[in-house]
């Protein structure tokens, strides 16, 4: 906590996508995640990829952001097509620095990859290609699509049973990692939202940072009070 703030870890995207893995490599992080936080009374810190321990010590917990695909190898795949586009020293940062907050039981809040990615290490795996495995388009920034709530959930009581949600995902969970439970699903199925059993752990597949503050265009819920719960949790888990 800084100036009575919670202190939240935001993970940073590259430019590996535009450079085709080449250097230099740079740190990048959509506007977003930053403004979501900070409108939600968060300080957004901005993750280099170094210091894991460090980060996970200095900071009240984890924002896992969104970006490219989680490599299949941490869940035992190959890659299935040239579709599935990933970052390794993306993933080879990311999963310690998940790990470190993990083992300190910090609060953990999942978007898109980060989903993904949490999913992956609590044992879970993913649908490589929506497409090809599943017939399902959902990588389309103009897409609003309704999901469905679980009661009790955190989703459920700020938003109801049934709201719409962005979709810009071409890959999804299909075994659901240890100690998660579904909170969310679209209408063809697919878990569009977490909750751990027992850790403060959040998730969601879509992306509510855009869909909040300047980037909200009245076509879904204002997503600022999911921000603002989870500020509220880490919050009270600093004072526990």
């Amino acid at each position: 906590m800084i100036m009575g703030k919670p202190v939240l870890c935001v993970s940073s995207d590259s430019n590996n996508r535009e450079k085709k893995g080449a250097e230099p490599r740079q740190h990048v992080c959509p506007a977003a995640y930053s403004r979501a936080v900070a409108a939600a009374g968060g300080v957004p810190v901005i993750a280099p990829e170094q210091c894991c321990d460090e980060m996970a010590e200095l900071c009240d917990a984890l924002l896992l952001t969104g970006g490219d695909d989680v490599c299949p190898e941490l869940y035992g795949e190959p890659v299935l097509n040239d579709t599935v586009s990933t970052d390794p020293k993306r993933t080879a940062y990311e999963v310690p620095l998940a790990r470190a907050f993990l083992e300190r039981e910090k609060p953990i809040l999942c978007i898109c990859r980060g989903f993904q990615l949490m999913n992956c290490l609590l044992g879970g795996d993913l649908y490589q290609d929506l497409v090809e495995q599943c017939g399902y388009v959902h990588m389309n920034a103009d897409i609003r699509h309704y999901v469905a709530a679980e009661p009790g959930s955190v989703l459920y009581r700020l938003f109801g049973e049934r709201f719409k949600v962005n979709s810009t995902h071409h890959q999804a969970v299909r075994r659901l990692g240890k100690g998660l439970h579904v909170t969310a699903r679209s209408v063809e199925g697919l878990v569009e939202a977490f909750e751990h059993d027992t850790l403060p752990i959040w998730g969601t597949q879509f992306h509510p940072e855009r869909l909040t503050g300047i980037a909200w265009d009245d076509r879904t819920e204002d997503f600022a009070p999911y921000f603002a719960a989870f500020i509220d949790l880490v919050r009270r888990h600093c004072q526990a």
